[in-house]
C-alpha cells in the first residue's frame, strides 16, 4: 500500500509536487485511514498563507523522497472531510468506521487515537501534542450530531468555516462591537472577500443581530453573487469605499488579507472601534498591519474563543447551541430555502492525483465561480 500525497511549496504556493511513498507498517495503537473526499475552499489557502505563524505545516510533517530541496521547503495544507478506517492496531477503533476531521491532502493518513469516547477520539501523535485540540479531534459519524449521510458535501465544505463564521458573530457580540453600537449607533461590519464562504456564513449571523448594518466588500466580478445571498445590507465593490460616510462607526471584519483594502479601511474610517484579521484570500496583496492609523489589526484565532465559551457555557451547552444553528444555516444554504436558479453553493467533485493539484491551483488563483464548493479525492 502507498500513499500520494500533494505537496506545496511554503515559500512559493504556487509550486506544488505529487509524493507516492510505500507505507510503513502501523505501530501498536495506530490506525489507518483512506481519505474518501476532502474540501478545498479558500480557508485552506489560509492555513497555507499564515503556515507558519499558526503552526498549520506541523500538523502533517512532510517526510519521505522530496523532489527537490529538504522537508524544510515544502509543507502539506490540511483540509477538512471524511476518511474511512482501512487498517487498525487500536482495539477501540474498529476497519470500516468512517470519521469527519482535519486531514492532510493525500490519499492516506495514519493516526494514534487517544481519549476515545463514543462520539470521537484524539490524534494523541507527538508532533501534535502541542498543536490547538480543535484540530486533533475525529468525529465518528455514527454518533456525530452535526452528521447526515446526504449533506457529506455541505459538512466538508462549509462546517469548519460555519465554525469560524459563528465564533466570529459569537466574538464581536460578546465584545459589543468593541463600542461601536454604543449610545444607540448603528455600526457598519464590513466584510471583505464577501463573497468567500467564511464571510458569507459570518454575515448570515451578523444579519440576524438588530442594528448593525452589514456590508460586504467584494471585487465588480462578485457583486451579483453576494447581493443574491440575501445576508449583506449592502456590497460595494472594493473601489467604493468613499461612498461610505467616513466617521460612521465600524468594525473592519478582513477575510482577504490585502495590505492595501486595510490600509484604506483604516485611513478612510475615522471612528474604526476593531479591525479582525480573519484569513488571507488575497494570497498575492498579503501586507503587514504595523504602522495602521486607529486600532491594532488583530488576528481572530478560533480555538481561544472556543475555549471562553466551553468555560462560560460548558461544553454540552457549547455543543448544543452550535450543531442547532449549523442545522439553521444548511437549510439556508439548500434547497428549497436557497433560490434554485441562484444557489449559495454548487459541488464539482475532482477525483485523481492530477485532478487534486489542478483545483489546488484553481482555488489558489482566487478566480473561480463563488457559487463552486470543490470537493476532492485522490480516488484510491
Amino acid at each position: 500500500m502507498s500513499t500520494t500525497t500533494l505537496l506545496v511549496r511554503k515559500n512559493h504556493l504556487a509550486t506544488t509536487a505529487l509524493q507516492t511513498a510505500a507505507d510503513a507498517p502501523l505501530a501498536d495503537g495506530q490506525i489507518r485511514c483512506r481519505i474518501l473526499r476532502f474540501a478545498l475552499t479558500a480557508n485552506n489557502i489560509t492555513y497555507a498563507a499564515f503556515g507558519a505563524a499558526m503552526n498549520y505545516w506541523q500538523f502533517f510533517p512532510v517526510t519521505g523522497e522530496l523532489p527537490e530541496g529538504v522537508a524544510d521547503d515544502w509543507g502539506c495544507i490540511p483540509v477538512w472531510g471524511f476518511a474511512e478506517v482501512v487498517q487498525s492496531l487500536q482495539p477501540g477503533v474498529a476497519v470500516g468506521e468512517r470519521l469527519y476531521g482535519y486531514w492532510p491532502m493525500a490519499s492516506h493518513a495514519v493516526l494514534q487515537p487517544s481519549r476515545p469516547t463514543p462520539a470521537s477520539f484524539s490524534d494523541g501523535a507527538t508532533h501534535r501534542a502541542a498543536l490547538h485540540a480543535v484540530y486533533n479531534q475525529y468525529q465518528r459519524c455514527s454518533a456525530d450530531p452535526f452528521y447526515t449521510a446526504d449533506t457529506e458535501d455541505l459538512q466538508a465544505l462549509l462546517r469548519p468555516l460555519y465554525l469560524t463564521a459563528w465564533l466570529i458573530d459569537d466574538f464581536l457580540t460578546d465584545n459589543a462591537f468593541f463600542g461601536a453600537a454604543s449610545g444607540g449607533a448603528s455600526p457598519l461590519l464590513l466584510l471583505s472577500s464577501a463573497s468567500s464562504k467564511t464571510a458569507y456564513a459570518t454575515a448570515a449571523r451578523l444579519a440576524l443581530r438588530p442594528g448593525i448594518q452589514v456590508v460586504g466588500l467584494t471585487s465588480a466580478a462578485n457583486v451579483a453573487f453576494c447581493e443574491s445571498l440575501g445576508v449583506y445590507h449592502r456590497v460595494l465593490r472594493y473601489d467604493q469605499l468613499d461612498t461610505l460616510a467616513a466617521d460612521a462607526p465600524c468594525v473592519y471584519v478582513d477575510f482577504a488579507g490585502n495590505g492595501a483594502l486595510r490600509l484604506a479601511v483604516h485611513s478612510r474610517f475615522s471612528a474604526l472601534a476593531y479591525s479582525c484579521s480573519i484569513g488571507g484570500t488575497h494570497v498575492e496583496q498579503l501586507g503587514g498591519a504595523r504602522d495602521l492609523p486607529g486600532p491594532r489589526a488583530t488576528l481572530f484565532f478560533a480555538p481561544a474563543q472556543v475555549k471562553k465559551r466551553s468555560a462560560d457555557w460548558g461544553a454540552a451547552e457549547f455543543n448544543r447551541r452550535l450543531v442547532a444553528d449549523w442545522h439553521g444555516f444548511v437549510q439556508q444554504v439548500s434547497p428549497p430555502r436557497a433560490a434554485p436558479s441562484a444557489p449559495w453553493l454548487r459541488v464539482v467533485r475532482h477525483t485523481g492525483a492530477a485532478a487534486v493539484q489542478q483545483a489546488y491551483a484553481e482555488v489558489l488563483g482566487g478566480k473561480g465561480d463563488p457559487r463552486v464548493g470543490h470537493m476532492l479525492s485522490f480516488g484510491v
